[in-house]
């Protein structure tokens, strides 16, 4: 059964962020809820230009929290070493939350002959995440032990005093055609946080994994970075964030994010089809080849 006790517990003062990818987007929106808060928080991020701009943010001075980056790239081990450092030297090795947030969406093509974006993808979406977690996870668990509370005689609800935040994407589930290094490497990143969840709820209870899966949302990857107009049906990344805390208060691993267009509802009808591709014996990637048409038609205008 999930944990009774809210993960967002750990949005509070005296508490630590670790957060890639927060100087933009949603990795910003959460950095900022963590200030709000009155924790310090570590923004790594590789573009200098949304450092500097972080740095100038009036925003974030009011929450009396404290900001402090790191430019790095987080697919890069010798890069999660300074992170590492910067940690013990400045946290005194303390994270609450870890937010492996970071990544990168290109498109890629198999009739290109070189693999070089197919590498560039999965050494920042994947491996980025691979290198967090095992650079900092010993830190995360160290910390979370030394802030469990001794043995009271009762069977008592574990108490979270950590949390790992993964971001994957829809595209790493219901696969859909058109950019594969991107969806395979979200894939695989799903694939590690559920891994995690699992180690972890055996070797260290009192830290929560959730994997954060935005719908349609308006950040620099969306087109935002280029100042044009945000698109009705897409959400903002400060509603990413309070859905994802949100759903840390519920204990869930999963946090599947709606948007202005499409519910959660009609998420897990997507989610199902995609799954019965395999179980079904139907062609891969069928819910977008025309012969299946009017059956995906059907199948998403039932309840289930």
């Amino acid at each position: 059964m999930p944990s009774t006790t809210p993960t967002t517990s750990v949005l509070k003062p005296g508490n630590t962020a670790v957060i890639t990818g927060g100087a933009s987007g949603i990795g910003l929106a959460l950095t900022k809820k963590c200030v709000a808060a009155g924790m310090k928080v570590l923004v790594v991020d590789y573009n200098p230009a949304t450092l500097r701009k972080l740095s100038e943010d009036k925003e974030l001075g009011g929450g009396g929290g404290a900001v402090s980056t790191v430019e790095a790239d987080v697919s890069k081990v010798e890069d999660w070493k300074r992170i590492q450092g910067t940690v013990e030297k400045d946290f005194g090795g303390q994270i609450n939350l870890l937010a492996l947030n970071a990544g990168m969406q290109q498109k890629t093509s198999f009739d290109d002959a070189d693999p070089a974006g197919f590498r560039a993808i999965m050494e920042t979406n994947l491996f980025g995440v691979m290198n967090g977690i095992t650079t900092l996870l010993p830190l995360v668990k160290a910390g979370a032990k030394k802030q469990q509370p001794g043995p009271s005689g009762e069977t008592t609800t574990t108490t979270t005093t950590a949390a790992i935040v993964i971001t994957g994407s829809k595209q790493g589930i219901t696969n859909p055609p058109g950019n594969p290094a991107y969806n395979a490497s979200k894939a695989a990143v799903k694939a590690l946080a559920e891994h995690l969840s699992f180690d972890l709820a055996r070797d260290a209870p009192s830290v929560a994994v959730h994997l954060l899966v935005p719908g349609w949302t308006w950040t620099g990857l969306t087109g935002a970075a280029g100042g044009g107009q945000k698109n009705e049906g897409a959400w903002l990344p400060e509603q990413v964030v309070d859905f994802l805390l949100s759903k840390m208060d519920e204990g869930q691993f999963w946090v599947l994010c709606p948007d202005n267009e499409v519910t959660e509802a009609m998420d897990r009808k997507r989610m199902l089809w995609s799954a019965g591709d395999a179980v079904n014996g139907r062609k891969p990637l069928s819910r977008w080849r025309e012969e299946y048409k009017g059956e995906v038609a059907e199948w998403m205008a039932k309840e289930h």
